[in-house]
């Protein structure tokens, strides 16, 4: 069991978000003939991104300003989840909010439909994917080379990017990076100006990621808006990240089982009416859950919200097994962990599994933290009679469309359930290693109860329980259990999300030392600093770019 205190160690090498800071490299002349090349890769890399349809989320945090430092806090939020459909320009299907059966719920489910707000388009933070969404054209923008630089492993050329008419409309101003191979736009960053003075135009940074040869897709979108005066009348001042995934949701375990097609050889037919081979009516009733639950998982992660099963997952497999272990626990089947896509804070079980969001992971200070989570959730697994859900053994009860999702699944629990689990998650923590750890577990409880009123979007679930902020692990915290610590983290600084396959990894950044107050920012918003990396080298495109005499 020793061993388990090791286990979050990887998680805590990345606690602060990865920083791929540029690296620059000697300064020549852009290459001769590189403009025509950008443009007619960034038109191509439209076309091929239209035939695509992946999940967009963006999570919104309004900010005020303190005046006594000057720093930004929170100040309400807004989240948005849906489908982009890419081949009708951008268009987006939204995600229906879940089924309510209280008058409660039902309000407060009809004010997060309408919170997004006036201020807050969905189409406006997906149009940030596209440089310009008409596409670029030579006549329409003028481009100024600056330098070469590495953003990761990948060697780009710099332009600075402006209109080439001053009264253009809603054209895009700033920066972009070009990858030295196919001379594909792997980041731009800037504004669109030139709208209409009853229109609000935002800086963004826009990153996109490699996916294969010739494939740089749209993944991560940073955007922030320090307003004031007139402007601070019509939207305050914010920090937004947008995410993209789901490219091709579904097909890669699909592709994975195909090329593991194996043809039996043939061999007689065996009576086994002799054989142990019969169910009992006990295993019957398992295998059927079991059926159920594997229709669920399908179901989520042919839409993009479940991710395949990866590292992360085993990581909380392994907290699961020592609070079992340690508690002296059978469970048939056993307990297995999966991550949900999502930047909500949320938790829920399915029969036998444990799903946390990406979002919870993400804002984790620590190892007994997790451990609290899990046993909360572990917790449900073994008072709940009910189980999962057996309708879901019958495969045509999961044909409905992807937008009423939330509407079919409803994960969460009643009041008696989860106090009793919450007095059964303590007597699991008691008796697991983390006995004398958890004073970091409930101050995160306790900062994201103080936060609620302004990251209320974030901490309310479209599938989960939404009692996370009641799951007191029944310890007494020290006198001053945030000196010194840090009691939760920023949003998106731990887990990093493969766009294509919807993986999910944690981040491979150096220990940053300890952060300054005003760098803890738990559960706040923080830019993407992405290290780009090439997932396969294109043998048509690897040969070097010449660098001739200037002239361009």
């Amino acid at each position: 069991m020793r061993s388990l205190k090791f286990i979050f160690f990887a998680l805590l090498l990345c606690a602060a978000p990865l920083a791929a800071q540029p690296r620059p490299v000697q300064t020549s002349p852009a290459p001769e003939g590189v403009v025509p090349k950008i443009i007619a890769r960034e038109n191509q890399e439209m076309e091929m991104i239209r035939g695509r349809s992946p999940m967009v989320e963006t999570y919104i945090q309004k900010v005020k300003i303190l005046e006594k430092d000057g720093s930004w806090r929170p100040d309400g939020d807004h989240y948005f989840i849906g489908r982009a459909e890419l081949a009708k320009r951008l268009d987006l299907v939204s995600l229906d909010s879940r089924k309510n059966d209280s008058l409660h719920r039902v309000v407060g489910t009809l004010m997060r439909l309408f919170d997004f707000g006036s201020e807050f388009l969905p189409q406006g933070f997906l149009q940030m994917i596209f440089l310009d969404k008409d596409g670029l054209g030579g006549d329409n923008y003028k481009f100024d080379y600056v330098r070469q630089e590495s953003l990761g492993d990948v060697r780009t050329f710099v332009f600075d990017v402006t209109p080439a008419k001053k009264d253009s409309m809603g054209r895009f101003s700033g920066r972009i990076w070009v990858e030295d191979q196919t001379f594909a736009i792997v980041r731009f960053n800037g504004s669109y100006i030139g709208q209409h003075d009853s229109h609000i135009t935002f800086h963004f940074d826009s990153w996109r990621v490699n996916a294969g040869p010739n494939l740089w897709l749209p993944a991560f979108i940073y955007s922030e808006e320090k307003t004031e005066g007139l402007a601070a009348a019509r939207v305050q001042s914010f920090k937004s990240q947008t995410r993209l995934w789901g490219y091709n949701s579904g097909q890669a375990r699909q592709e994975q089982e195909l090329s593991q097609l194996r043809v039996e050889s043939a061999a007689p037919v065996v009576d086994k009416s002799q054989q142990d081979n019969d169910l009992s009516p006990y295993q019957e009733q398992r295998a059927w859950d079991q059926q159920a639950l594997e229709n669920i998982t399908e179901k989520l992660e042919r839409i993009g919200l479940l991710s395949p099963a990866g590292e992360i997952d085993k990581i909380m497999n392994t907290v699961v097994n020592g609070l079992v272990a340690s508690n002296h626990l059978d469970f048939q089947p056993e307990i297995h962990c999966r991550l949900m896509m999502t930047s909500t804070i949320e938790s829920f079980t399915l029969g036998h599994t444990i799903v946390l969001s990406r979002g919870l992971i993400d804002v984790i200070p620590d190892e007994a933290t997790l451990a609290a989570m899990l046993a909360k959730e572990l917790s449900f697994v073994i008072l709940d009679r009910k189980g999962i859900d057996t309708r879901y053994g019958f495969y045509d009860a999961l044909r409905f469309d992807e937008k009423s999702t939330f509407q079919h699944f409803d994960f969460n629990r009643r009041p008696e359930m989860d106090a009793a689990a919450s007095t059964k998650a303590a007597e699991l923590l008691k008796n697991s290693p983390y006995s004398d750890q958890l004073e970091t577990a409930e101050s995160f409880v306790n900062e994201l109860h103080a936060r609620s009123h302004e990251i209320p979007n974030l901490i309310s679930p479209r599938l989960g329980d939404e009692k996370i902020l009641q799951r007191s692990v029944m310890t007494t915290p020290s006198a001053d259990p945030l000196a010194g610590h840090i009691v939760a983290l920023p949003l998106g600084g731990r887990v990093q999300l493969n766009p294509w396959d919807d993986s999910l990894e944690l981040l491979k950044s150096r220990p940053a030392g300890s952060p300054s107050e005003r760098e803890k920012m738990p559960f706040e918003i923080t830019p993407f600093m992405i290290y780009l990396t090439r997932v396969a080298e294109d043998p048509k495109a690897s040969a070097p770019v010449e660098s001739p005499q200037p002239g361009n």
